[in-house]
C-alpha cells in the first residue's frame, strides 16, 4: 500500500516538474514575441471554426446543404430488392421473425410472451411495408394474404409477457397501423373492412388495459407489476401509439379520446424547449443526461414531433419539423455509430442501435407533413442516408434482436424510401 502511494506521489511530482517547465517556457516565448514586434506580426492568428450545424431557431427554416439524391430508378430498385427480401423471409405460418439467432447478451425477453410481442410487431410492420410499397405485386399480395391471416389469428391473443415486460404495446400499436393499411387495401370488401374495424377497436382496449397509470405507455414495469401498469411513460412508445391511433382516425375509426389526451400530456411532460424529448419520464430530474440531449434524442424527436402534430399541437410547426430533419442528416453519425452494436445504449449519447431505422421512418412521416413543394431536399437527405445501407440480400438492419431485426429494419427502411419518391 505504501509503495503504491509512494509511486503515485513520485508520478505527481514528476508531472508537476514537467508542467512547470512547459509553463515557464511558454511565458518566455510570449515575452520574446512581445519584444520583437516584427515577429509578432508574422504569427498566424487562429481562425474561428464555423460549425455547419445551425442553431435551432424555429422562427425560420434551416439553410440546407446541397445533397444529390439517389435517382428515382435507384430508389425504386432498392425498394424492389427490399420487398423481395420480405417475401422470401416470411415464415411458413405467415409471420415474420423468430426467437433464434441469440447472442451473448440478449434483450430481456421473458418467454414466451415477449416473443409473441416481438413477432406481432414485426409482422405488422412487414404487412404495412408490403401494402405501401408492393400492393400490385403478385408475390407480395400472396405474402400479404398469409400475413393478414396470421395477424387476425394471433393479434387478439397478444398480452404482456409478465408483470415486468410489456413489449406487447409495440404489437398493439403497429398492429393498429397495419390494420389501417389493410382497411384501405380491402376498401371494396365491406365484410373484411368491418372485421378490420372490430379488431382495431379491440386493440384500442388493449392499449387502454396496458396504459401507464401516468398516461402513455412504457415497456417495463420495474415498480410494482400491478394489474394497471406502473411503468414510467416512455416518450417514443407513446409517440408510436399516437401515430398508430391517428392512422385509425384517418380511416374513420376514432380512438378513445381519454387515452389520447393522457398520452399527449405524457409526451408534453417529457418535451424540452428545443423539441428534444426525454427517453422516459423517470429521467425528468436528469434532463441533461446524455440520452436526453439532442444527440441522444435524434431517433425520438421525429416520432414525438409527428405524434404531437397529428393530435393538434400547433407548436410543432413546419420549421420545427424541418430543423429536426436537417439535424437528423447533419448529426446522423450519433445514430449511425450505434447501428449494429450488440449492446443497447453502449454508444455515444447512450444511443441504441434499434433507434436507427425507427428514427428515419418517423422522419419520413414528418416529411409527409410538409407542403409538397418543400419536401424534395428533405427526401434527398433521407434517401442519401438509407439507400447505401442496404445489405447484399436486400435487407436493412440496425440491432441484432434475435431474428426480428432484418424484417423490422427492412420494413421501416422501405416505408422511409417510399416517402422519398416524388409524389405520383
Amino acid at each position: 500500500m505504501s509503495q503504491a502511494k509512494h509511486g503515485i506521489q513520485s508520478t505527481v511530482a514528476s508531472s508537476l516538474a514537467v508542467l512547470m517547465f512547459v509553463v515557464t517556457s511558454c511565458v518566455g516565448m510570449n515575452i520574446s514575441f512581445a519584444e520583437d514586434t516584427s515577429l509578432a506580426e508574422h504569427v498566424a492568428q487562429p481562425t474561428r471554426k464555423i460549425s455547419r450545424l445551425q442553431k435551432l431557431d424555429f422562427r425560420r427554416p434551416p439553410v440546407l446543404p446541397d445533397i444529390k439524391s439517389p435517382s428515382v430508378e435507384t430508389i425504386t430498385r432498392s425498394i424492389h430488392d427490399g420487398v423481395q427480401f420480405l417475401v422470401d423471409d416470411q415464415n411458413p405460418n405467415g409471420s415474420w421473425g423468430s426467437a433464434t439467432k441469440t447472442k451473448d447478451l440478449n434483450i430481456y425477453a421473458p418467454v414466451p410472451g415477449a416473443h409473441h410481442a416481438f413477432r406481432a410487431a414485426t409482422t405488422s410492420l412487414c404487412l404495412s411495408a408490403l401494402v405501401e410499397c408492393a400492393a400490385d405485386d403478385d408475390e407480395a399480395r400472396v405474402a400479404i394474404e398469409k400475413g393478414e391471416a396470421w395477424l387476425f389469428e394471433y393479434l387478439p391473443k397478444l398480452r404482456r409477457a409478465d408483470g415486468t415486460a410489456m413489449y406487447n404495446v409495440w404489437g398493439h400499436s403497429y398492429g393498429i397501423e397495419a390494420l389501417a393499411h389493410l382497411h384501405r387495401y380491402h376498401a371494396d370488401d365491406t365484410a373484411r373492412t368491418a372485421a378490420i374495424r372490430s379488431l382495431i377497436e379491440q386493440q384500442f382496449e388493449m392499449l387502454r388495459k396496458y396504459e401507464s397509470v401516468d398516461g402513455g405507455w412504457g415497456y417495463y414495469d420495474q415498480r410494482y407489476q400491478a394489474q394497471r401498469p406502473t411503468s414510467s411513460s416512455i416518450s417514443f412508445v407513446g409517440g408510436t401509439a399516437l401515430v398508430a391511433l391517428h392512422r385509425a382516425k384517418a380511416i374513420g375509426i376514432d380512438p378513445p379520446e381519454d387515452i389520447v389526451k393522457r398520452a399527449v400530456a405524457a409526451i408534453h411532460r417529457q418535451q424540452k424547449p428545443d423539441f428534444t424529448y426525454l427517453y422516459g419520464e423517470y429521467l425528468k430530474d436528469r434532463p441533461m443526461r446524455e440520452i436526453n440531449r439532442p444527440g441522444g434524442s435524434l431517433g425520438r424527436s421525429q416520432c414525438c414531433n409527428a405524434a404531437l402534430r397529428f393530435w393538434g399541437d400547433v407548436e410543432v410547426t413546419d420549421n420545427v419539423l424541418k430543423h429536426w430533419l436537417y439535424r437528423l442528416y447533419e448529426r446522423n453519425g450519433w445514430l449511425d455509430i450505434g447501428r449494429k452494436r450488440p449492446v443497447p445504449h453502449e454508444s455515444w449519447f447512450q444511443v441504441a442501435g434499434y433507434f436507427y431505422y425507427f428514427g428515419h421512418y418517423y422522419a419520413a412521416i414528418c416529411i409527409d407533413e410538409l407542403p409538397a413543394a418543400e419536401r424534395a431536399p428533405y427526401q434527398a437527405m433521407l434517401a442519401d442516408l438509407i439507400v447505401p445501407l442496404q445489405e447484399k440480400n436486400g435487407c436493412w438492419w440496425d440491432y441484432p434482436l434475435y431474428d426480428y431485426h432484418r424484417p423490422y429494419g427492412t420494413a421501416m427502411a422501405l416505408m422511409t424510401l417510399k416517402r422519398c419518391l416524388p409524389a405520383e
